[in-house]
């Protein structure tokens, strides 16, 4: 298991260079900026159709007002995603842009909308069609948010722009600088899709869902479902978000899975397809990536070694929200060979025996999108609308993952209590996980004048939890410091709002962006190991003075 471990830690550098990879981010960052509209929408689709379930129908007058605004929402998730992955696209060309010669991101959004419009939308009598608007418009929208962007590139990098006597305000200058790549942009893709309707005979967004349909359906079966979550579970085992890695990847066939399996219920149909946001969330990751929920309530509940005990306390309750950054960096499970196995299976058993139940007992697959923090097994029954099998199934995925983790749980906590036992590891405290000696700030050091921190992650989930302790800190000792979390890419416009910005352990692959990004204004930027950071989410004094420590410095 050592040699294998050494073997996929060899890779880590290329498993980075994939997860700074801007498009894959640029996709990422386009639907966290679009989950809002998407958990939005499913509210009213649960009010809509939840009562059915109990043998309960809206007026059909009612109904139809809470279609609407699903449609009006999850409808126009493609013009909605086209928007924002151009968007996160050009902030990071523009990172390597010159500073005064920078690509207009407003403009390039509109100009996105407009191409996506000319490439998938086909006219109809009195207006044009809004089937391709929506998650079937996704494919086509990746398209055209990667290629718009370089498009934009190649004339701002080269100033080919029309220039205008200096006396004309900047702001009037910016709208005739955009006005040859707007206009190439646009001419383009009305030509391209003029020309290949005329030649394919249907709409360029129609013909690439036809291509990809076969690795839909190949992602969708067996083999498919354990490369996807097999290959999340393996980066974050190296200790690289996985899925910030996989996800963009898939992040079309999720959501159009999804949108599928409501069509097909609402018809009265048996929905099928198992890969969606909703599977990730309440069966392949129960407690987060691994499955580490039940890995956890053993180290709580059950561990003899202090060290897992006092880990498993700590972690249970973000575990239970899956957040388990706090169980994998401080047991850790990261780049321990005892606990490969179980964590790399664990999830993919869950996708197969959901996939059965789905395939074999009739059980329908998730149709609801619900927030990725509610607890697995409430997700799971509410998201497949409260399937009958879902209640033998929640239960059912608990079991396995606790008899799948418990021998190889039974070897590390034997190993611990070894090595406590010997003193080669220092007892850990029953209620806190072991920080390491930072400098103490003592109260005569505060700052006067307010001072403000970003922690970043992922999701912004992790990157609360010390955030939190920061906020803690400082109000208990009366100190003028506030600190928030978001997920990266969010923090770009507003660098300079904060005194000093933390990237959580997970991301350390894009802190040499943000060491740029910040150096460039002048904003303080750290990073942490694994164990400090969960630390530090246990101790809010501790955290303070991390925190005070680095902007002093």
């Amino acid at each position: 298991m050592d040699k294998l471990i050494k073997m996929v830690e060899t890779m880590k550098p290329f498993f980075e260079k994939v997860s700074n990879n801007i498009y894959l981010r640029a996709i990422r960052d386009g639907f966290v900026s679009c989950i809002p509209v998407i958990l939005f929408s499913s509210l009213f689709i649960l009010v809509a159709c939840v009562p059915e379930i109990f043998d309960y129908k809206w007026p059909e007058a009612v109904s139809s007002v809470l279609w609407q605004a699903y449609n009006y929402s999850m409808g126009m998730l493609g013009i909605l995603m086209v928007a924002t992955i151009a968007k996160s696209l050009t902030d990071s060309i523009n990172t390597k842009m010159p500073k005064l010669r920078q690509i207009n991101d407003v403009s390039v959004m509109i100009v996105s909308i407009i191409c996506l419009l000319l490439l998938a939308v086909a006219p109809v009598d009195g207006g044009i069609s809004t089937e391709f608007m929506g998650t079937k418009g996704l494919l086509s929208a990746f398209v055209v948010a990667f290629t718009v962007p370089n498009i934009y590139k190649f004339f701002v990098k080269r100033n080919i722009t029309i220039k205008l006597p200096d006396e004309v305000p900047h702001y009037i200058a910016q709208t005739f600088a955009d006005l040859i790549p707007l206009s190439v942009a646009v001419m383009v893709y009305w030509i391209f899709g003029i020309v290949f309707k005329e030649a394919t005979g249907m709409m360029f967004g129609a013909w690439i869902l036809e291509v990809f349909k076969p690795l839909f359906v190949a992602a969708d079966g067996y083999i498919g479902v354990a490369i996807i979550y097999g290959a999340m579970a393996m980066f974050w085992f190296v200790g690289i978000h996985g899925p910030s890695i996989v996800e963009p990847a898939v992040t079309a066939i999720y959501i159009a899975n999804i949108e599928a399996n409501l069509q097909i219920v609402s018809a009265g149909g048996h929905a099928t397809n198992i890969l969606t946001h909703p599977t990730s969330y309440f069966v392949a990751t129960l407690g987060g990536t691994g499955a580490t929920l039940m890995f956890c309530a053993m180290c709580a509940f059950i561990a003899k070694s202090k060290q897992l005990r006092a880990v498993g306390r700590a972690s249970i309750i973000p575990v239970t929200f899956a957040v388990n950054e706090p169980i994998l960096f401080g047991a850790p499970i990261v780049l321990n060979p005892v606990l490969f196995v179980p964590f790399i299976l664990a999830p993919i058993l869950n996708v197969w025996i959901f996939k059965f139940f789905v395939d074999g007992l009739g059980m329908n697959a998730f149709t609801y999108i619900l927030p990725w923090t509610t607890p697995a097994p409430i997700g799971l029954v509410i998201g497949t609308g409260f399937a009958k099998l879902a209640f033998v199934l929640a239960p059912l995925l608990l079991v396995v993952d606790a008899v799948l983790y418990y021998p190889f749980f039974r070897v590390y906590d034997a190993q611990l209590v070894e090595k406590e036992k010997a003193g080669a590891v220092e007892a850990a405290d029953e209620t806190a996980v072991a920080v390491p000696a930072a400098p103490v700030v003592t109260e005569a050091d505060l700052p006067n004048d307010e001072k403000r921190v970003l922690v970043l992650c992922a999701s912004g989930a992790t990157s609360s939890m010390l955030a939190k302790a920061i906020t803690k800190g400082a109000e208990h000792r009366h100190a003028p410091v506030e600190s928030i979390a978001m997920a990266y890419g969010q923090h770009k416009d507003i660098i300079t709002d904060f005194d000093l910005i933390v990237l959580a352990p997970q991301m350390a692959s894009m802190y040499d962006e943000l060491k740029s990004d910040c150096d460039a204004k002048g904003v303080k930027s750290a990073t942490t190991s694994g164990r400090e950071y969960v630390g530090l989410t246990r101790d809010p004094d501790k955290a303070l003075d991390f925190a005070l420590a680095l902007m002093a410095h």
